[in-house]
Order: C-alpha cells, then structure tokens, then sequence
C-alpha cells in the first residue's frame, strides 16, 4: 500500500522542499538493465501500487488507445578543449542554432569574454557573445562534424564512473525509435522499449505516434529558487507533425487514451494543446513549466522515469497523478529497491481527475 502524505498549499505558498524525498546513493542506477525491458514497473494506482515488469507494460494499454514517442536522438554533446589563455574548458552543446554556430554551457575557470576563443583538436570556436548562463560559439568548422570528431555523449551528473561515458552508452543511451538527432539528454523513459515490444503493443490495436523535443542541457540544472513561483524553465525546440495531430484527433474520437511516454511528450503535447484538447500541428518552443493544479488538455496516462528530489520533472508528475499520491508512490519505490533516475526502473500513471 502506498503511505499518505498530505499538504496544503493554500496556507503556505508551493516551495521546492515540498517536492524532496530521501533516496539512498545506492539506488541512483549507474548503469542500464541487463536487457532494455528488463528494467521493473511500478503502477501507481488509487491507494495502491502494483510491482509489475516492464515486459508487462503493453497489458496496461487498450486496444484504440495512442502511444506518443518523442523520436530526438542524443548527440554527442559534451566536448573538451582549451582556451586561447591556455586553461581547460568543458563545453555542453544546448542547441545547434545553425551550421556553425551553437549555444552552449561552458565549464572555464573565468568567464569567457566576447572574441576569445576555445580550441578543441584542430577546430577554433569563438566567443560570439554570452545569452544567460549560456555562450553562443562560432565554430571554424560545421557544430556536427565537431561532434562526431570529439564529442562524448553527455550522462547526467549523477552518473558516477572511473570513465564517464563507455563505449557502450553510445547505444544503450538512445531510444531504439530516435531519428532526429539534437538532443543534450535522453527521453529516459522511452530507453525501456525494445522493437519487439513495441510490435507487440501495435499488435494489440495501440497506435503509436511521435514527436520531436530536443531536451536541453538546462534539463540537468536544479531547482535554485525556494519559492517555486519564481523559477524560471528552460527552453526547449519541438515538432508535432500533421500526421501526430491527426492521429490525437482521431484517438479522442474513438474514445482512446492518449499515452505519453515521458515528461517530455507530456510537455510537448500541453504546450501544443488547446482549450478543448486539441492538439495543433507545428514547431515551437516551450518554457512550459507544469506543476500541481495545472489543467492538462491532452495527455491522459504518463509512462515516466523516476526523477530527482525537488526537480521540475517531479513536479510535472505529482501535477499530472497527485501531489500525494506521486509522494507515497516514490516512498513504495525506494522501500521494495527500484532503480531511481536515467538507466532505473519506471512508473505508470493514469491522470488524477479533479485534484492536484
């Protein structure tokens, strides 16, 4: 049974600490599951929980409902150089902006000025100007073949290692379905699905459709504000195809479900939504940040990671299932030993109707 927790946000305004939970090192997966569906799946219901295999996940579904995949592929994001006053630089690609230019977090011991440069191999990168806690760099040659040069897959932080990346996360660090490359972090939730199993889930009357939401590096940033009215999200690009919009269309006209798979879609989805649900066609960008009394339009059940205390992606979650019930969910999960965060285990949600 899923433990209570209760809280009143109309006595004391909505802070980050409400979002934090206590989840031992041990848990934090450093790598992946032995087999892609290998990993465990808690669904979350009314007062209870159910431990179930992520094998098991197409039994979840109905036939006429419509599973949403968000197909960004993870570049090679992470890149090391030097600085023309010669200390080291670390570079996190945000977004390529153009052939040979990007923004991108930079790691110096002193901010870098407009018209310095960093070398990495034979490839000089200037300094073009600084937008936030971000630089936009000029590149001597174009961003992606950079990357494939030099570039690492950028893990999340809390990946510990001798070596950061292994050669093995090249793969195991993509969804089986990403085509478009241009993302800083992986949809996490969707590293679970194999090509059988998705046959499998199409088999079963399912639709499948996609969406394209390149996450960003800002995606890796906490939280850094106590009151959450004050925090300000990150950006990120997305793409709904006419052909995704129709298939909504006709999904919540034969009465199906809308299944998300990740935070990601979910956002892509509500940021694309209009007041009746419908779902508009298009590419756009979205600073949507989603938490408890949101009104969702679009998605009605969320296949998703278990993500970090007091992270915006909790929040999306404890808005789309429950404050109290998401909180009581992730206290089942860290007492039965799931596997928390990127390579971990995941969780099924059906939308709470009528509470936050």
């Amino acid at each position: 049974m899923c433990r209570i927790r209760t809280l009143d946000w109309s006595v004391k305004p909505m802070q980050t600490s409400d979002f934090s939970y206590q989840l031992p090192e041990s848990l934090i997966a450093q790598a992946p599951a032995p087999q892609r569906d290998a990993s465990r799946l808690l669904r979350v219901m009314a007062g209870k929980c159910e431990h179930l295999w992520f094998a098991e996940f197409p039994n979840l579904l109905r036939a006429g409902d419509l599973l949403v995949l968000n197909d960004t592929r993870v570049i090679k994001a992470r890149l090391r150089g030097e600085k023309d006053s010669g200390g080291q630089a670390e570079l996190l690609i945000e977004r390529i902006e153009a052939d040979r230019l990007a923004l991108c977090q930079v790691r110096v011991s002193k901010p870098l000025k407009p018209g310095r440069f960093v070398t990495v191999g034979s490839h000089r990168l200037e300094v073009v100007e600084r937008e936030g806690q971000f630089y936009r760099l000029r590149f001597s040659q174009p961003v992606v073949a950079v990357l494939d040069e030099h570039g690492e897959v950028p893990l999340p932080p809390y990946i510990v290692r001798e070596h950061a990346t292994a050669h093995a996360d090249e793969d195991r660090y993509q969804t089986v379905y990403g085509r478009v490359p241009g993302a800083v972090a992986a949809p996490t939730a969707g590293l679970h699905f194999t090509q059988a199993l998705l046959e499998q889930i199409s088999e079963r009357g399912v639709d499948i459709a996609r969406v394209t939401l390149h996450v960003g590096a800002g995606t890796f940033q906490p939280v850094r504000v106590k009151n959450l009215s004050e925090h300000v999200m990150h950006a990120e690009r997305y793409d709904i195809s006419a052909d995704t919009a129709h298939a909504i269309r006709e999904c919540r006209a034969r009465g199906g479900r809308i299944v998300a798979v990740g935070t990601t879609v979910v956002r892509t989805l509500e940021s694309a939504a209009l007041e009746d649900g419908e779902v508009q066609a298009g590419v756009g960008e979205t600073a949507l940040f989603i938490t408890p009394g949101y009104d969702f339009r679009a998605v009605d059940v969320l296949l998703t990671n278990f993500h970090l205390p007091e992270s915006t992606l909790l929040m999306l979650v404890c808005a789309f299932a429950g404050y109290q019930r998401v909180m009581n969910a992730y206290v089942t999960a860290v007492a039965a030993g799931y596997r928390f965060f990127s390579y971990g285990d995941a969780c099924f949600f059906e939308r709470l109707e009528g509470s936050a």
